[in-house]
């Protein structure tokens, strides 16, 4: 039996704690904040992501950072061996558009409720508001060639000992949580590389001014394309939202995930489809239909079938169409204009929003610095690490929740 820690109690760190229990390992899961699961528990707008439902190969596809990596924890632990493990422990699940997994009541408290149990059943001891403040190397020569964990300090000054430690301390989005980074620090204290991290899965702002305007219009079924340049980054057909400050939702998320690494290169260029399913030439067969119902009335008051009401305005004014123009009036040069602009709405992207509104964080410990296989360190023995503390990220839908579930999952299952 060895004496386990592991520090975090998010999805990452709880998997960890249960599989390192069930292995016969006595373990004790450390969390700073007053309760478990607190980023856990507004995943999904509070409704819980659980993982994806799609093939496991089509899973790898969604990963946007070293997802080779992931192979050996996601086949230890897949999307449905998570689903059968609350299951088993009777959270009934269901699967929306997309692939998404949710808990059928819609509540993440419900998810968490099945965690908590778990770990009661596998005799965990967990301690909350315990912030591990240092992870502690044990004395030369238990390591053989490698250093060799040996515990952790609280912050009250409490030294705790271990012959393995799992580092699960998440990253540094949705900082309100108690993600603030401390796995990095720990971790480059051991001697590990740690790579730059960035906010991903984030809301972006926009520099015109008549995108606020349109503050709380939600899109569907758009193909929203970013560009730096010529150069096409990110192209995708669903959903998207106008805010205060720019543009977020689905489509928007993953685009900053897919173009974050140009994020030196601001401003970029978003393009949106508001009618992807016609060619040039249906939609100006489109525009024409409804302007044949309106000749005689003007421009701004025959678009009410081709756009929501509160985009009108904003389509009148960018295609420079008198909004006052009899639609009979309306030249094919100026329809032209018009059809451009709905296959490519232009807008232009000034920066991402920062670590308190992103999802998860772009980069982390390098995972060449990490065996695959157990996710044990390679230079620190009885080191593990485990969910978003990797220099790995996905995106949207479930995807980075199950990294969590399954790097985790090996961590704990790899200590015995």
């Amino acid at each position: 039996m060895r004496r386990v820690i592991v520090i975090g109690g998010g999805a990452a760190g709880m998997a960890a704690a249960i599989q390192a229990a069930a292995k016969g390992n006595q373990v004790m899961l450390l969390e700073k904040n007053e309760k478990l699961g607190k980023k856990l528990f507004i995943t999904g707008k509070g409704r819980c992501n659980l993982t994806n439902d799609c093939d496991m190969e089509d899973f790898f596809g969604h990963v946007m950072r070293n997802g080779k990596f992931l192979y050996s924890a996601c086949y230890s632990f897949s999307n449905s061996q998570v689903v059968s493990f609350f299951e088993e422990r009777g959270l009934v699940t269901k699967v929306e558009r997309g692939g998404r997994v949710f808990p059928e009541s819609d509540r993440s408290s419900d998810v968490i409720r099945v965690l908590q149990k778990a770990l009661r059943d596998a005799g965990v001891s967990v301690r909350l508001e315990a912030e591990v403040v240092k992870v502690l190397l044990a004395p030369d020569g238990k390591g053989g060639r490698r250093s060799q964990v040996g515990g952790v300090i609280l912050k009250d000054g409490t030294k705790i000992e271990a012959e393995a430690v799992v580092i699960a301390t998440g990253g540094c989005s949705y900082t309100a949580t108690g993600s603030d980074g401390d796995g990095y620090r720990f971790a480059e204290g051991l001697g590990h590389t740690v790579s730059v991290r960035r906010p991903s899965l984030v809301p972006m702002e926009a520099a015109e001014g008549w995108v606020r305007e349109l503050q709380g219009l939600s899109l569907k079924n758009v193909t929203l394309r970013m560009k730096k340049g010529k150069k096409l980054l990110f192209e995708e057909f669903g959903e998207m939202l106008f805010t205060h400050y720019g543009v977020s939702g689905p489509l928007v998320l993953s685009a900053s995930s897919v173009a974050n690494d140009s994020i030196e290169h601001m401003p970029l260029r978003m393009e949106i489809d508001l009618k992807p399913a016609l060619s040039p030439e249906q939609l100006d067969k489109r525009i024409l239909r409804d302007f044949g119902g309106n000749q005689n009335r003007q421009f701004k008051n025959a678009l009410q079938k081709l756009f929501p009401a509160k985009l009108i305005p904003i389509m009148v004014e960018l295609s420079g169409i008198p909004s006052d123009k009899k639609v009979n009036e309306i030249t094919r040069e100026e329809r032209g204009r018009l059809a451009g602009l709905i296959k490519a709405l232009p807008i232009t992207i000034s920066r991402f929003r920062g670590f308190d509104e992103a999802i998860v964080t772009r980069g982390g410990v390098l995972v060449r610095e990490v065996n695959p296989s157990t996710m044990e360190s390679k230079l620190v023995q009885g080191l593990y690490f485990a969910g978003e503390v990797l220099d790995v990220d996905a995106l949207t839908g479930g995807f980075n929740l199950q990294i969590a579930w399954s790097t985790g999952f090996l961590a704990g299952d790899s200590i015995a």
